[in-house]
């Protein structure tokens, strides 16, 4: 596969990354150097859990072009307070702050919670409500309950959504396109194995896709293996590119509009 061409000429957004986490310290300021260096124009980092809110707060604060979003992440249900809607609709005055999350179920580590994994994913999305900023789903292993309640709270009352690092099946993914949301192609996206998942990013409407890294997981080749960072979203972008029969520069632009008119706070 062609690398980008790298430089400010074809901006691209990391629309998903933890830059708070320690695989970074003592060097994010290069990390993100890094990334603008590699056309990376945005960046949004993720809170996982509130009583980190601060840290990646500043982060967000000392970056131009780096936005942030926080929630619960749903492995970390069982063993952080539970967060209620004016706690999330509290911090969405932030000027920086962009969407409610992550949030979302996941099977497959901690099934045991479930049930309060789908509590606290409810409060996530009466919070995406009330602020009009998008959702951001984490899904494993829990397709049938993730649709289902994602589609029993739209038809209730609609909200916005993107399913970060989408590695799902294509029941999951339909649901989630017939709701309006978008999918996003993360490193995984980039594997050999990954051909259903590059089917199925490649079946949905290309304007409803967005690129993220996940970072620090989830390096796609070369750096597999290794820690991901956020300037190693253009090799997801490139695989993006391909799938859709684009250019690397329309596929970038292409995904930031998406981006802009999803995440519309940090447009602005």
């Amino acid at each position: 596969m062609p690398l980008p061409l790298a430089g400010p000429a074809v901006p691209v957004v990391d629309s998903h990354c933890h830059l708070d986490f320690p695989d970074f310290d003592g060097e994010r300021d290069d990390l993100i150097a890094r990334a603008r260096a590699a056309g990376v124009g945005r960046m949004v980092t993720i809170c996982t859990k509130l009583a980190e809110e601060p840290q990646v707060r500043a982060i967000a604060e000392a970056h131009d072009g780096v936005f942030y979003a926080a929630g619960v992440h749903p492995m970390s249900v069982a063993d952080q307070p539970a967060v209620t809607v004016a706690d999330l609709v509290a911090l969405a005055a932030h000027p920086k702050f962009v969407g409610i999350g992550e949030t979302g179920l996941d099977y497959h580590y901690t099934a045991d919670s479930a049930e309060a994994q789908r509590r606290s994913l409810r409060v996530h999305i009466g919070a995406a409500r009330q602020t009009d900023l998008p959702l951001i789903i984490h899904a494993r292993d829990a397709d049938d309950d993730m649709a289902r309640i994602l589609t029993e709270e739209h038809r209730a009352a609609p909200y916005r959504c993107v399913m970060h690092c989408f590695s799902s099946g294509a029941g999951l993914a339909q649901a989630a396109l017939d709701l309006g949301f978008y999918l996003s192609m993360s490193g995984i996206a980039t594997f050999p194995r990954s051909t259903e998942l590059r089917e199925i990013f490649a079946a949905a409407p290309v304007d409803r896709i967005l690129v993220e890294t996940d970072a620090p997981y989830l390096a796609p080749p070369p750096h597999r293996g290794r820690r991901n960072e956020p300037a190693f979203v253009t090799r997801t972008a490139a695989t993006g590119a391909e799938l859709f029969g684009m250019s690397y520069a329309d596929f970038a632009a292409q995904t930031s509009a998406n981006f802009d008119r999803l995440f519309s706070k940090a447009a602005a």
